[in-house]
């Protein structure tokens, strides 16, 4: 066996130990997600994506890069997951169209008022009932994967404002657009009311279920649901510009 031909091996080696070894990473990152969508997706193929995308990271993984391996790899892990939900979205296009009226609502509101939209005015302005508004909220919280930034009609685009994005695949004007993007996203969800900035941390960033924010608040898990749902709504309507760019 010639150099170049221990060196594959010895790649493919470290890559096949990589993979035994953060396998159970794939399993914890499918059922966070799964804790955002309905139970019509099966978590199987989550799981079945999220392996295809840890066997990639085994592959292109250098240790000359700044992250660590289990970093990179959830990277690519919830990226693939993700590219999975959306090659079959499972969200009614009735269900984008309710969202996004609802949030075209807030906007209004909160344009011609200078505050955060109350609930009960846009039921009001809407004509719905208060369980038509939080099935709403609900159907928020799991379509698309919080795709603030995806297209009206539900078909295609480019993912998630909220996903975490591998910069390594991604071009220069990529970077920027992202880094923007970010930024804005940033400030959005800094202007949201306090109880929505403090669930959207608990859940993107310490990544708890909406069981363990409800214990947290001291609330329903049902509870916790329309809060998040109500945020997401406000960051669709306050992120128009971005959307509309």
């Amino acid at each position: 066996m010639n150099v170049a031909s221990e060196y594959l091996q010895l790649q493919r080696e470290d890559a096949d130990q990589l993979v035994r070894r953060h396998a159970p990473l794939v399993r914890r990152i499918a059922y966070h997600l799964m804790g955002r969508l309905p139970p019509s997706v099966d978590v199987g193929d989550l799981v079945q994506a999220g392996m295809i995308g840890l066997l990639e990271a085994a592959r292109n993984f250098t240790t000359d890069r700044a992250a660590s391996f289990e970093t990179y790899a959830g990277i690519r892990i919830r990226g693939a997951m993700l590219d999975e939900l959306r090659r079959t979205d499972w969200t009614p296009r009735s269900v984008h169209r309710k969202v996004r009226e609802v949030a075209e609502v807030v906007r209004q509101i909160e344009n011609e008022t200078g505050a955060d939209a109350e609930s009960a005015e846009v039921m009001k302005r809407l004509g719905i009932s208060a369980e038509e508004y939080h099935q709403v909220l609900a159907d928020a919280t799991g379509a698309r994967l919080l795709s603030l930034t995806a297209p009206d009609d539900g078909e295609g685009g480019d993912g998630s404002a909220l996903d975490v994005a591998d910069n390594d695949s991604l071009g220069p004007q990529d970077n920027i657009e992202q880094s923007g993007l970010r930024e804005a996203l940033a400030e959005a969800i800094s202007t949201l009311p306090k109880r929505e900035q403090l669930v959207m941390s608990l859940y993107y960033e310490q990544e708890l279920n909406l069981k363990e924010i409800g214990l947290v608040l001291g609330v329903t898990e049902s509870r916790v649901c329309q809060i998040h749902g109500q945020a997401l709504i406000r960051l669709r309507a306050r992120m128009g510009d971005w959307r509309d760019e």
